[in-house]
């Protein structure tokens, strides 16, 4: 799927080189190192993969939370991301301070079925800061720092484009 000529803003995802950039006609608006899936790429519901392909940003979500603000099922909890709180929820794969919710574009390669990004629930979030980035570690989505992510949110619509390369 080819971006169209009218599309003036979207995102790239790297995975070989763990960088998002913003882009705008061409132009480079922002980049950032991120932290993707530990198990590599794939788009298979429980392969732990990133997708990837052509995404859309489906949902923004956590405008105005402050950074470090702990979201649960998509949620906040109130919860302020500490070294103490992290040390009380060792099992928590923390999502902080804003998510944009991506919804694949290609059917059958990262949209409906057994390959539905959304349905998997794969996004754009940060992370604790104390987490490295640069480095494969997530368990499909694409990690941010916190600073990071809320520049991002800030520039980016619903609707805007994703493309996610090997």
């Amino acid at each position: 799927m080819a971006l169209s000529a009218g599309t003036a803003r979207w995102v790239h995802v790297s995975l070989a080189r763990q960088r998002l950039t913003l882009l705008e006609r061409g132009r480079v608006l922002g980049q950032w190192p991120v932290s993707t899936a530990a198990a590599g790429p794939g788009e298979r519901r429980a392969s732990g993969g990133t997708p990837r392909g052509w995404h859309v940003i489906r949902a923004r979500i956590g405008a105005g939370a402050p950074l470090g603000a702990v979201f649960v099922g998509r949620r906040p909890t109130g919860e302020l991301w500490t070294p103490a709180l992290a040390a009380r929820f060792p099992e928590r794969d923390w999502i902080l301070t804003r998510i944009l919710w991506l919804s694949g574009l290609e059917p059958g390669r990262n949209r409906l079925g057994d390959v539905d990004t959304m349905r998997r629930f794969i996004y754009i979030h940060g992370c604790p800061d104390t987490e490295p980035m640069g480095v494969p570690r997530s368990h499909g989505c694409i990690r941010m720092r916190n600073a990071d992510v809320a520049s991002l949110f800030e520039q980016v619509a619903a609707g805007t484009r994703v493309l996610i390369e090997p």
